[in-house]
């Protein structure tokens, strides 16, 4: 997975029906666009930024025929196709990725493909829920870092965090606990990465960000 360029501008909101004291007040959204690579086969993805539509068919236009998305539901998965003669259907076509979840897609060519994810940088306080037992979530902004130094998820003894590898199609298994942190050691997460979580209790991580930090 590969995140080709991220940029960030300052939105400028004209006000409405003011005729003799017109002003323009600048608000501090910031918006950008991410470019994530899907592998052939299976990629673990997450939604880094806040899109107008966060459907799954609005946010993975015209990709590759067949392509499907599978949305894990914390029992089973709800899936998608993707086919040139009917756009997206299947259960999880209208289902909403939000920042801080994660979806399967797979990829049934055998060359890279690049979708890009287009919307605004979440701010201020923010909060992913995270259940015990397993979900897939994902870093709700366009960072990247271990998660140690995410703080991401939180540091709850025993939780398990499961990276997929897209190229060998295979889960790396990172395990938390008290007496000796992240075994073998603190897991990566890539910009727009979802990662599997076992969680044993109800959680949630919480940090304030901005993007003038």
């Amino acid at each position: 997975m590969k995140i080709r360029f991220i940029f960030l501008v300052s939105l400028i909101i004209p006000l409405s029906g003011v005729t003799a004291r017109t002003q323009t007040v600048y608000s501090q959204n910031a918006v950008g666009y991410v470019n994530i690579v899907l592998k052939p086969g299976f990629s673990l993805i997450s939604n880094p930024l806040k899109a107008a539509d966060n459907r799954i068919r609005t946010l993975f236009p015209g990709l590759p025929n067949n392509t499907r998305a599978y949305k894990f539901n914390g029992t089973t998965y709800d899936i998608a196709t993707y086919t040139t003669a009917l756009g997206w259907t299947g259960p999880a076509a209208d289902l909403e990725l939000l920042p801080g979840e994660g979806v399967f897609v797979s990829n049934p060519t055998s060359a890279d493909v690049t979708v890009t994810m287009i919307g605004e940088v979440m701010q201020g306080s923010l909060t992913v829920d995270i259940p015990a037992g397993f979900s897939i979530k994902g870093f709700p902004i366009p960072m990247a870092g271990t998660t140690s130094q995410l703080q991401f998820p939180p540091a709850v003894n025993n939780i398990t965090v499961y990276v997929w590898n897209a190229a060998s199609q295979a889960y790396q298994v990172y395990l938390y606990t008290a007496a000796l942190g992240w075994t073998p050691t603190a897991p990566p997460i890539d910009v727009g990465q979802g990662i599997f979580v076992r969680a044993p209790i109800h959680t949630f991580w919480t940090r304030t960000f901005s993007v003038n930090q």
